[in-house]
């Protein structure tokens, strides 16, 4: 049976804002807020690098259009085991994001009725709630899960850019003054500021994933990825930025909702209310985006038999079925495991997850370029690379923990499937 390529050029970048554009840049503002002025290096040194990352890695989708992104880039270039432990360590990062995104639409929608999340567990069931909502419409098809995504898409990423557009003529210098009031040395405040900034603009890569969805894979997937980054890097800078010049620190570093304060000391409560709004439907297309993403990595792998075969089975529709419910099943699990903690330490822990697992594939993309791609281009991989390997080091060493972790939880997986394969 024919794999359907329902995944036109506005739904393939659909994909990539949607998935960039989630709860980072209504949240970070606030993780932002002690580094003042150095924020806007941090930027600055993140949207090149984001955008270098998006032009290798649409070089490597013209090069390979294949279903799979960053799993498919480490195998053709270095073999069975670097593309395996591309593929799991994207893979759990997925599902450990989408994890966060769950909780962060329960946290929006509690902004707007704190009812919702009076108690860990009403926390918990709204995020399980709406995991389960982006999973069934992915279930649906992926021409369906296309359609909503670009809906929901349109519905975050326009009234985002008209915040970003209108508030940014009200910042008060000011509030960039002293540059830098972190009481950390420069080079230090600016590494942890790209660190910070680069969580909000991953999932720069998504359109390379599904690449056997996309019609006209090779010339479709460059465009969405570089478009896709461009618009989602534009908006979450200047929104952020925005932000950040118009909220005093003090009640900035302690707000959950930096970006629905600014909106109301501009214009009101009920702009607070409408930035909320905006907030939880910005989460849940991130959530939809990033479920149709879980899916495909495993499936790839699954093809090529490095993961079990059910994640390679398809419906009528073109769904992996199984790994989309997996993907589900496992970020509801450390929903629910963790449901007693509060949602920022139930964020956190479930972003420090992803973000540990999501900077080993964008290392290894850039490598496999310059490894394979020719001479073309070198100069921006090589960038790529280098602002991989720096933001790598900006998440601190708790992170890296995490992710070496997660990369030896694999390696018992591919011992087995390979001791399969060889029956």
């Amino acid at each position: 049976m024919p794999h359907p390529r329902p995944f036109g050029l506005w739904s393939a970048t659909a994909l990539v804002v949607g998935c960039i554009i989630g709860s980072g840049v209504f949240l970070l503002p606030a993780a932002m807020a002690q580094y003042g002025g150095v924020s806007l290096g941090g930027w600055a040194i993140t949207l090149a690098g984001a955008l270098a990352l998006a032009w290798t890695f649409a070089r490597l989708a013209m090069r390979w259009p294949q279903t799979g992104g960053p799993y498919v880039f480490a195998r053709n270039a270095f073999g069975e085991l670097p593309g395996f432990v591309v593929a799991w360590s994207y893979w759990v990062s997925n599902w450990c994001g989408i994890a966060a995104l769950a909780v962060a639409f329960a946290g929006s929608v509690g902004a707007l009725w704190p009812a919702t999340i009076a108690t860990p567990l009403r926390s918990a069931m709204l995020a399980l709630g709406a995991l389960w909502l982006c999973a069934g419409i992915n279930l649906l098809g992926m021409r369906e899960a296309g359609r909503a995504q670009l809906l929901l898409t349109v519905l975050k990423f326009v009234p985002l850019l008209l915040f970003a557009g209108v508030a940014v003529w009200y910042v008060d210098p000011v509030r960039f003054v002293p540059f830098n009031p972190s009481g950390e040395s420069m080079p230090s405040a600016v590494n942890a500021t790209v660190a910070l900034a680069l969580w909000a603009l991953l999932g720069l890569e998504a359109a390379t994933v599904p690449a056997g969805a996309i019609a006209d894979a090779e010339r479709t997937i460059p465009r969405a990825t570089l478009l896709g980054t461009l618009l989602a890097g534009i908006a979450t800078v200047l929104a952020v930025t925005a932000v950040i010049g118009i909220v005093p620190a003090a009640q900035l570093e302690a707000s959950t909702a930096p970006m629905a304060d600014a909106a109301s000391l501009l214009w009101g409560p009920w702009a607070g209310a409408g930035i909320a709004l905006v907030a939880a439907v910005s989460c849940l297309g991130a959530l939809n985006g990033w479920l149709l993403i879980t899916a495909q990595i495993p499936f790839a792998a699954a093809r090529d038999g490095l993961m079990p075969k059910p994640f390679a089975r398809l419906d009528k529709g073109g769904t992996p079925v199984f790994g989309v419910v997996v993907g589900a099943s496992l970020a509801s699990l450390l929903v629910a495991a963790n449901f007693s903690r509060s949602l920022v330490q139930l964020f956190t822990f479930s972003i420090l997850l992803a973000t540990a697992g999501t900077l080993l594939p964008y290392c290894v993309g850039t490598a496999a370029w310059l490894a394979k791609g020719g001479g073309k281009g070198r100069s921006v991989a090589a960038f790529a690379l280098a602002y991989s390997l720096y933001a790598l080091v900006g998440i601190g060493l708790e992170a890296q923990a995490w992710g070496a972790v997660l990369l030896l939880a694999g390696l018992p997986v591919y011992l087995w499937m390979r001791r399969f394969a060889s029956r």
